[in-house]
């Protein structure tokens, strides 16, 4: 199968890689021209077969508007826009309407496996119309992870990125606990190795995780985060699971005080935003702040 792929950054980049290791073709796009494959998104456009499919992974927001209004002007009926960023959920339903009016189909990707995706690929929660996600099934299936699990067809179009909006809350919730807990042993004298107290978790108990074994690996890097500042950023999704849950109703707050949390690191040097920070660098490649 054919693919065009925009933003070839820490995610694309890698996942350009994997469909080509499945036997696929990808055009890939980037504005840095020592990734790119092509010079521009006409020349992208003109080099696949109808009917096309063009895969989008750039910023949320303004820069995947321009993206989509810029695709919308150079694809043809039949032709489908695939946004595997990190969208909000409202936007994939806008893209749709606009696409949707000149007969190009719309489908929304929330994408998990950070840096890590290349070797084990990618949890892929997908919505949209079933012609749609099903044309682009052998796609999402060399992405995905071996295995029977690592994909869903959610739900119309919007529920690929609600879906990831709530991982990613999740995800928010579970960094703080094992945050708190790292502060907590770290805290107290009787505890001289809090290192291999973490790793003595990774077998036979409840809390074990694949987020536990980053945690693992940021204390055999740093085994004190001596070298990070207590600062971690929010990426959006956070802010977007607590904005729906106020919306619909639903008690979070485990996920909310997470989220507050982040704020609270950015006022001072927290030892739990250490293990944070830690964490999203080891699992998606996110930047750190050094310790002053």
């Amino acid at each position: 199968m054919q693919l065009g792929l925009i933003g070839l950054g820490k995610m694309g980049g890698n996942m350009r890689e994997r469909i080509r290791r499945a036997g696929h073709t990808v055009v890939g796009y980037d504005r840095n021209p020592d990734l790119s494959d092509v010079s521009g998104l006409a020349e992208l456009v003109e080099s696949l077969q109808a009917p096309r499919t063009v895969w989008v992974m750039v910023p949320a927001g303004a820069a995947t508007q321009s993206v989509v209004d810029e695709l919308g002007a150079l694809l043809e009926a039949g032709d489908t826009v695939v946004d595997g960023g990190n969208s909000r959920w409202t936007d994939d339903e806008k893209h749709a309407a606009e696409l949707g009016a000149k007969g190009i189909g719309f489908v929304d990707a929330g994408v998990s496996g950070g840096v890590w995706g290349l070797e084990n690929g990618y949890a892929l929660m997908v919505g949209g119309e079933k012609e749609h996600v099903d044309r682009l099934r052998p796609i999402f299936d060399a992405l995905k992870p071996e295995g029977p699990y690592g994909y869903v067809h959610a739900g119309k179009v919007g529920a690929g990125h609600f879906s990831k909006m709530v991982h990613n809350g999740i995800e928010y919730a579970m960094m703080q606990a094992y945050a708190e807990g790292w502060e907590l042993l770290e805290k107290v004298d009787s505890v001289t190795d809090v290192r291999e107290v973490f790793r003595s978790w990774q077998e036979g108990t409840v809390i074990r995780s694949w987020l536990l074994d980053l945690a693992v690996n940021a204390l055999d890097d740093d085994e004190h985060l001596d070298k990070l500042r207590g600062y971690a950023e929010d990426s959006g999704e956070g802010r977007w699971t607590v904005e729906a849950a106020i919306d619909n109703s639903v008690p979070l707050p485990a996920i909310t005080a997470s989220l507050f949390a982040r704020f609270a690191s950015r006022q001072e040097d927290s030892p739990q935003m250490k293990m944070i920070a830690a964490l999203r660098n080891q699992f998606g490649g996110h930047a750190v702040e050094s310790a002053k």
